[in-house]
């Protein structure tokens, strides 16, 4: 790459610190937020230096504050292709596949993030990327009327698409032009309050699903929430209402512990918006979308540890199902400890049962001690650090949970579950790339290192 060229990484920061002061100004509570996340986090660190030191060794502790992620939903494949190019400059891909209609909404879905240990600590940038399912709408002529609406819109500017496909070109882009870039790609992301669909029209897509409204009544795909990172998403919680924020009743994903697993997200509830429609039956109306939403992060799961957490949170789910308006919320937060309770909660045991991915670094020097001895061993006799591996990535049934509180219960619909990554990934333009395959890939080179460092520290 010419060194006039822009990083990725520095394209990807810039994008991200734009997107936020955008949606700032959009939504102001968002900023009210990411503020809380931030008073929260400094007491977290200052009261655990142990915490403090770990987040600090692993390169996670600087990028606290700058971690966003955003979600979008399309509605062609064209434009799932170009929005794929369009991440790529920013050095982000697709990670992962995701079928949201087993709980209710018609998309499906990946992650567009980076995926190089460098780059994440450099800005873990990542955008939830839907593309709207038209066939599991069961109006025919209303699933007509959509795709004819979707397939006149125009979701990118001309310089955005002349710049994806110059830095496709020539490599990357040069300083001025990377700003460009980021000028003209942020207007993809851009609230509209004047719809693209008449007042009928809208109301039909809105019976028939509210995302279906969302995603077609609209000229783009407009961010609908920004995620800040916080240390302790329970603090967060309950200090919301005291600035003036509803949260939504239940955190998704699983209940607190001593060592968090995967991601825990909890919102705000959907702001709602003006909107003028086309026609002269109703040129004004509300529309319900956008919101603001949190994140904690914890260990990243192996296949064995995710597949336990499929099979309790379904179990927790089948006893009491949450409400989007959360009055069930202390009987459902009440079932999900107590079969939660069977999952291992100490780093130790997480290790050598195989249920997370760890990142090995060598601590001792070897001694008497044979190197070749397995990790857990070299753990146990004190050669090996093993720190859990950052879950980076995102849950389906937390996805659509947050996805139905704001959008409300009359949202919610029953499809028959209906994957397609082979479709998806055909309108995408690529593969997405497996996590557990991109976790397990960190795991193993870092266990290489390690022992090579032990090596030579034996020699």
């Amino acid at each position: 790459m010419s060194h006039s060229h822009i990083s990725s990484d520095e394209i990807r920061a810039r994008f991200a610190r734009a997107m936020s002061a955008m949606y700032r100004a959009e939504v102001p509570a968002y900023g009210t937020l990411v503020s809380l996340v931030e008073r929260v986090n400094g007491e977290v660190l200052a009261a655990d230096e142990a915490e403090a030191s770990r987040l600090s060794r692993t390169n996670e502790l600087d990028r606290i504050n700058e971690e966003r992620h955003g979600a979008i939903r399309l509605g062609t494949a064209a434009e799932l292709s170009t929005i794929r190019r369009l991440f790529a400059v920013m050095g982000m891909v697709p990670v992962g596949y995701y079928d949201l209609s087993v709980a209710g909404v018609p998309v499906h879905s990946t992650a567009f993030r980076p995926v190089d240990p460098a780059a994440l600590s450099a800005n873990p940038f990542r955008v939830f990327t839907s593309l709207l399912r038209l066939d599991l709408i069961e109006d025919e002529a209303l699933r007509a009327e959509a795709s004819a609406v979707l397939e006149t819109r125009e979701i990118f500017t001309p310089a955005c698409r002349d710049l994806i496909a110059r830095a496709e070109t020539e490599g990357g882009l040069g300083e001025a032009e990377a700003d460009a870039f980021v000028e003209e790609a942020l207007e993809t992301f851009r609230w509209h309050d004047t719809a693209n669909v008449d007042g009928a029209l809208y109301r039909r897509l809105d019976h028939a699903h509210r995302l279906l409204a969302d995603v077609v009544a609209f000229k783009g795909p407009h961010i609908n929430h920004l995620t800040p990172r916080t240390l302790d998403i329970d603090t967060v919680q309950a200090r919301m209402p005291q600035d003036g924020i509803a949260p939504k009743a239940v955190i998704e994903g699983p209940p607190s512990r001593r060592v968090p697993i995967l991601l825990r997200q909890t919102s705000f509830k959907a702001l709602e918006e003006p909107v003028a429609f086309l026609g002269d039956e109703e040129r004004e109306g509300r529309h319900t979308a956008r919101f603001g939403e949190i994140e904690q992060r914890g260990l990243a799961l192996t296949p064995k540890g995710q597949a336990l957490y499929d099979r309790l949170l379904a179990e927790a789910r089948a006893r009491v199902t949450p409400a989007a308006d959360g009055s069930n919320a202390d009987a459902y937060m009440a079932a999900l400890c107590d079969v939660f309770s069977v999952f291992p909660d100490d780093l130790d045991r997480l290790r050598t049962e195989g249920l997370g991915y760890f990142r090995y670094a060598a601590t001792g020097t070897p001694g008497g001690i044979d190197a070749g001895l397995s990790a857990d061993e070299l753990v146990a006799a004190g050669m090996l650090r093993a720190d859990p591996i950052t879950y980076e990535d995102f849950l389906p049934v937390s996805a659509a949970g947050i996805f139905q509180s704001n959008l409300g219960d009359d949202a919610a619909r029953s499809f028959e579950a209906n994957p397609s990554q082979a479709r998806f990934e055909a309108d995408l333009g690529a593969p997405v790339a497996d996590f557990h395959a991109l976790y397990a890939e960190a795991q193993a080179a870092s266990l290489a290192r390690a022992r090579a460092d032990l090596a030579s520290r034996a020699g």
